[in-house]
């Protein structure tokens, strides 16, 4: 039986890739006299996918990649006012509000008692920190796991630390990649909730093939899902 249920925080509780992509629109529009928006964004997502290894996930690497970005499409002409400007989208994306996405609190405030909830989430720290404490949702959660990254390996180490077996574990999310199966392959439960705007990083093009794998459509089908489980099981 499922006793414990982990939860994506971005873009499965709240709302967090059309953030970046706003942000980046604002980019492109400042790098309009260098190169149009296509060129430029695909030069922005190249720069992250080199600097990952560096800043890891999370806002300020995504202001760092920007900065790098723009001097290298101006080939070192852009002035100062344009990277204040660049500065400025990275401060305001770090101070966005929280949304919730639809269904979040009451689904979470239904299942707090009966299972143990964690956050499992990854990115940067203090922006992570920043959003669960606008959020709300705090109070929810037995644990709270900010990590570098979600691999196999990381969420092996967190299931150890709480004494999880894999088999009674289920984790939340909207990334195949990240969220779904690195725990499918630990024999762990994974439930998908796309989520309409994804970071072209995290894309997976084929649903996995497993028992333990199933997909909703929004956060509110999923004590539902649980209840047929725990039927069948």
């Amino acid at each position: 039986m499922i006793s414990t249920i982990g939860f994506d925080a971005d873009d499965t509780l709240w709302v967090n890739e059309p953030n970046y992509r706003q942000t980046e629109a604002g980019f492109c529009r400042i790098l309009e006299p260098w190169l149009p928006e296509p060129e430029v964004s695909k030069s922005l997502f190249a720069t992250e996918m080199a600097n990952l290894e560096l800043y890891g996930y999370g806002a300020k690497g995504f202001i760092l990649s920007m900065i790098e970005t723009a001097i290298r499409l101006s080939n070192g002409t852009i002035g100062n006012d344009k990277l204040n400007r660049i500065i400025g989208l990275g401060k305001e994306l770090l101070d966005k509000d929280v949304v919730l996405l639809d269904g979040v609190k009451p689904v979470l405030a239904g299942l707090f008692g009966r299972y143990r909830l964690i956050l499992a989430t990854k990115g940067d720290l203090l922006d992570q920190e920043r959003k669960l404490r606008k959020s709300g949702l705090e109070g929810y959660f037995h644990h709270i796991e900010i990590m570098s990254d979600k691999s196999e390996n990381n969420y092996l180490k967190l299931l150890a630390h709480l004494e999880i077996p894999p088999e009674q574990f289920l984790m939340v999310g909207n990334s195949l990649k990240s969220d779904i199966l690195p725990v499918l392959k630990l024999g762990g439960h994974g439930v998908y909730v796309p989520y309409h705007t994804t970071w072209q990083h995290e894309h997976i093009d084929h649903l996995p093939d497993n028992p333990n794998f199933a997909e909703i459509q929004g956060i509110d089908q999923l004590p539902g899902f649980l209840e047929k489980y725990e039927n069948c099981h």
